[in-house]
């Protein structure tokens, strides 16, 4: 996974990476028995993890319209219990949200104990589509005071702090760039376009924002530079091939969960006792 973790401090040259790389799996079957293990894995951790009951997971899924995000989710997570997995994802904030600090709607929608937390876009919105779109901070209700040159600054050092407070308390972060290119970006939209059962994927506002990609690839770099870090890692991961997106996003998942320490919790000898008595009662019984 290093391939594609960014290491903290370093500005990821957006340009530079690959969108699409050469698949390590040989053909369509072996892809899916591929995708099928990661799922069987991350099904069992995550039981693990809701029994264990100490940590969470939260995940983050950053990327341009199209990008595959959905997918993605749908795909890997196909075996988590629901019970134990949560997703969220935040499209325009409402006027209720309006009224609170940015990080609120996301924060009261970090995962419980035990489980995964899945979101779609996320705070990390703040630094990105609304320093591409700066005129949307007027509709935010920010003292003016508090929106002044250093206001980007400022809210990477939020997030960096939150995350850092997240961490602190049990919980795992692991963030996604889905690093999709813009030729494939309008072969996406065209195909939601021309294929009925997928109209109702494209908005009109999506289009919109194609002129403004390189505004958006920088926004980009900077957030990514800005808040990688050991503790809340962004993954830039090639999504031409969604095929390959998912199988990555799955390692990087099971990789994070694999390093907290989980584990089933241990009975103790006067609960294996009481165990014990019930069992022989409901074998005598009819």
């Amino acid at each position: 996974m290093d391939r594609f973790r960014v290491a903290p401090g370093r500005k990821p040259r957006l340009a530079e990476r690959p969108t699409e790389v050469a698949p390590f799996y040989r053909s369509k079957d072996h892809y899916k028995a591929l995708l099928e293990e990661h799922v069987e894995a991350l099904g069992k951790l995550q039981s693990m993890q809701y029994a264990h009951d100490r940590y969470a997971l939260l995940t983050i899924f950053q990327g341009m319209d199209a990008s595959g995000k959905d997918g993605a989710i749908k795909h890997v997570m196909s075996g988590v219990n629901p019970q134990g997995c949560e997703v969220y994802s935040f499209k325009s904030p409402n006027s209720n949200e309006l009224d609170h600090d940015y990080m609120w709607r996301s924060n009261i929608r970090v995962p419980e104990r035990g489980r995964i937390g899945i979101f779609n876009r996320s705070y990390y919105e703040e630094v990105l589509v609304v320093r591409v779109h700066p005129e949307l901070l007027q509709y935010q209700k920010i003292p003016p005071k508090c929106v002044d040159k250093h206001i980007w600054d400022e809210r990477f050092k939020d997030i960096r702090n939150f995350e850092s407070y997240l961490a602190r308390n049990g919980v795992a972060i692991c963030k996604f760039f889905l690093h999709v290119s813009r030729d494939e970006q309008k072969k996406r939209f065209l195909a939601r376009l021309e294929e009925p059962e997928k109209n109702w994927k494209f908005s009109p506002n999506d289009a919109k924002e194609r002129p403004f990609w390189k505004d958006y690839m920088h926004a980009y770099e900077e957030a990514i530079r800005e808040t990688a870090s050991e503790y809340a890692p962004w993954y830039v991961v090639p999504a031409d091939n969604k095929w390959f997106t998912r199988v990555i996003v799955a390692s990087a998942i099971i990789t994070t969960m694999a390093r907290l320490d989980l584990h089933y919790p241990k009975v103790s000898k006067e609960k294996r006792k009481q165990l014990a008595v019930v069992r022989r009662e409901l074998e005598k019984s009819d």
